[in-house]
């Protein structure tokens, strides 16, 4: 496992999808480190063997979905990709005019489908947790969180087991009382979350 760890680690950083600095993550809170997973993700040939050994990790735990779902944008080739190992079908969920999360495009879940949420990143949970509860409220059943990285720190209090490949360690801080904005480092939002779900 830790050569995995290792293996990502090192292809995260040489495709400049690690990066340090000051940045104002999708939650709202500030960092040191942000994972931008769409510069790892643009290659198949990266992707591929990282999510077959999340898929290995999933099947080894006796975990047998009926359908892999992310979060767009982040979870969207992540859903694909470990789907596609899984053999299962891959939707996403997105948000509505209102910022809701919500299935759109003709998906749906059948009450009782077992389901595997899939993200690149999980930092606070929030987004899970927003999906889980739209897929729950069809009657769907969440067997687990699967990501390529894990940023919670412990701290996403998600209530179903969570499979990860890489965590990744990085300081948060409240926007008002962040020490990299007290030093005047410039903030960079390099998420995709609209600006006015921070206000």
């Amino acid at each position: 496992m830790s050569s995995t760890k290792e293996r990502l680690e090192s292809q995260l950083q040489q495709e400049d999808a690690l990066l340090r600095g000051h940045f104002r993550l999708s939650s709202g809170l500030h960092s040191d480190t942000y994972v931008q997973c769409a510069r790892f993700l643009r290659r198949p040939d990266l992707a591929e063997p990282a999510l077959a050994e999340l898929a290995t990790q999933i099947q080894a735990a006796g975990l047998q979905p009926d359908v892999v779902v992310g979060p767009a944008m982040g979870g969207v080739v992540v859903s694909y990709e470990l789907a596609r190992q899984l053999k299962v079908p891959a939707i996403f969920t997105e948000r509505d005019d209102t910022g809701a999360m919500t299935l759109r495009r003709g998906f749906s879940i059948r009450p009782g489908e077992r389901i595997i949420i899939a993200e690149d990143v999980v930092t606070t949970g929030k987004s899970t947790k927003e999906v889980a509860k739209v897929l729950e409220a069809l009657g769907g059943k969440i067997l687990a969180v699967a990501s390529l990285i894990d940023r919670t720190n412990g701290e996403a209090e998600l209530s179903f087991p969570t499979f990860a490949l890489l965590p990744v360690t990085a300081a948060t801080y409240a926007p008002d009382d962040c020490p990299l904005c007290r030093a005047g480092i410039p903030v960079v939002k390099p998420g995709s979350r609209p600006e006015k779900a921070f206000s």
